[in-house]
């Protein structure tokens, strides 16, 4: 797992391992962050696309729930950030299917503090 905080000496290295994103606990964008995840199978999704990327079908075996359910929290993950189309697959009759991938990006939502004194360089 990249470093949340990275000292001045790295340079450029959070362009190698996924930018560092910082939200204030009062951001709307936390607000979306926080919903998408509040999900126990949505956290089971994000953790099982930090192992590997994978179809929403995939998806919805490994972490045993519907191919409905799935495609649900996707949308909410993916709207906040978390998860990017990574690939598109074709299955063997031929159906065109997106392939998930977890973002890189560290992520920090700061509670009482000015998300500025965070910034990396």
């Amino acid at each position: 797992m990249p470093e949340l905080f990275r000292s001045q000496s790295t340079g450029d290295a959070a362009s190698e391992e996924g930018e560092v994103r910082v939200l204030s606990l009062t951001d709307d964008d936390a607000e979306q962050l926080i919903g998408s995840l509040s999900s126990e199978t949505a956290r089971s999704i994000v953790t099982a696309l930090e192992a590997r990327p994978a179809t929403a079908s995939e998806l919805a075996e490994s972490v045993s729930t519907s191919l409905q359910n799935v495609r649900h929290h996707l949308g909410n993950l993916e709207e906040a950030g978390l998860v990017d189309v990574a690939d598109t697959r074709y299955s063997v009759k031929g159906r065109e299917m997106t392939v998930y991938a977890a973002t890189q990006d560290s992520l920090v939502v700061c509670v009482g503090a000015d998300t500025e004194e965070f910034s990396t360089p």
